[in-house]
């Protein structure tokens, strides 16, 4: 009944928006309504294959018909009622910017702050609002008391940006980084855990965890691997760019000490939205990217100092959390796992095709690398757009090679059809070069 009631109230807070999104107000909006409360009586794995559902829920999104779009790996497209509500908070700042933004709108970061506390399972006070992952993850990497010979482990799977951002620290301060480096995909708890505490030592101040890898979408088990750099005096960063708003779980439920993410990904909020998780009792000591008057206060607000950003974006992540919730943390993963499962197996048996990527709920999600022999990643991805215009990324990446293909909640079936019979097609000419030579 608390859960009914929970989700009558997210679907009001929606139907709400009408004064700001036509969408609301149209044939389909009112579709994707009904069709969302007769959801909450049946059980997850029917609506996950109900495709009169999905198909409500791809209307509420602005998908280009001359297209397939397969890198929301990339970035996620956001519904119309987020692309509405950004316009509207937009057309209102500029009425009167240093009133609306400042005196109104500012003042909305509160219960947005609230609101994402609520949805990560932490505290108000632990939960700051930034731009992205990078903006979140470099107010830890750069915040963190390190000195000369402290160790940081991490791997060459992590994403490019944070690396980087590492390697400054090292070649500055002189912390020395301990490098893992991985040949996933890997269905093993166990393997995965016993790399990272093998590079544990006395001097290891933290561990990088990225919870899904962005190239081949690897989960990693990091409650377990916090547990393990906690039990070595180690503190725990995790990346949640993929994981967050894509798979069902809580910040709290990591164990980690700090956290970062997209909500421009599988949140589908806004282009340039994210959060930073700071636990409790390290706020203090974590100096902020951007000067705060007080650097060392124990308020998370002071990783928020941006100066002037766009509050529309801001408040529009509330519309886009809202929408999330109405399809369900549960019901959405699942979902996402189903379309990874529907074409993988069926191209999987094809000669010379291999998936890079595990087949396990417990590893993976939506993420999915095609690896075709014959062909390099570039060659496979230009070859799906230019003849099938199913737009994909080619990965090139350490141990990692082939075309990432991440479907979302609007993608059809029909589409992912015409991907098997794109990638079958892709195959067919390898195979005719190959015999050609």
């Amino acid at each position: 009944m608390q859960n009914r009631r929970t989700f009558i109230n997210r679907l009001a807070g929606v139907a709400g928006l009408a004064t700001i999104s036509p969408f609301v107000n149209e044939v389909q909006g009112k579709d994707l309504l009904k069709r969302l409360k007769l959801a909450q009586s049946k059980p997850t794995s029917e609506v996950v294959t109900d495709e009169g559902f999905w198909m409500a829920v791809r209307q509420a999104y602005t998908v280009s018909p001359s297209i397939i779009n397969l890198n929301n790996g990339g970035v996620c497209p956001q519904p119309k009622v987020v692309q509405d509500a950004v316009e509207h908070y937009n057309r209102m700042s500029n009425e009167g910017p240093s009133h609306f933004m400042w005196r109104i709108l500012d003042a909305g970061r509160e219960p947005l702050r609230h609101k994402l506390a609520d949805f990560s399972g932490c505290s108000t006070e632990e939960v700051a609002v930034v731009r992205n992952t990078t903006e979140a993850l470099a107010n830890v990497i750069f915040g963190l008391r390190l000195k000369a010979g402290d160790e940081v482990i991490i791997t060459k799977q992590d994403y490019p940006n944070m690396l980087n951002a590492w390697k400054q620290r090292a070649h500055r301060e002189g912390i020395v980084l301990k490098w893992l480096n991985f040949e996933f995909p890997i269905e093993n708890n166990d393997t995965i855990i016993r790399e990272f505490e093998k590079a544990i030592t006395p001097k290891t101040k933290l561990v990088h965890i990225t919870h899904m890898i962005n190239w081949n979408g690897q989960l990693l088990p990091a409650k377990e691997i916090a547990k393990v750099a906690h039990k070595h005096g180690a503190e725990v960063l995790v990346d949640g760019a993929h994981s967050f708003a894509h798979i069902d779980y809580k910040i709290s439920d990591l164990d980690c000490d700090y956290f970062g993410s997209s909500l421009h990904k599988w949140m589908c909020a806004p282009f340039g939205s994210g959060l930073l998780y700071v636990k409790k009792d390290k706020i203090k000591n974590l100096y902020p990217l951007n000067a705060a008057s007080e650097p060392e206060s124990e308020d998370i607000r002071k990783f928020e100092n941006l100066g002037t950003r766009s509050f529309a974006i801001e408040q529009a992540i509330g519309h886009a959390i809202d929408f999330h919730q109405m399809i369900g943390n549960e019901r959405k993963q699942q979902r996402l796992y189903f379309l990874k499962q529907y074409w993988t197996e069926k191209v999987s048996d094809l000669p010379g095709v291999k998936i890079g990527t595990p087949k396990s709920p417990e590893f993976s999600g939506a993420i999915a690398l095609l690896q075709v022999s014959g062909k390099t990643p570039v060659e496979v991805s230009e070859f799906l757009f230019s003849k099938y215009k199913i737009h994909t990324v080619a990965i090139e990446w350490e141990n990692i090679k082939g075309v990432r293909i991440t479907p979302n909640v609007y993608t059809t079936l029909k589409e992912l059809d015409k991907l098997v019979a794109a990638i079958r097609d892709c195959v067919a000419s390898s195979e005719s070069s190959a015999r050609k030579r």
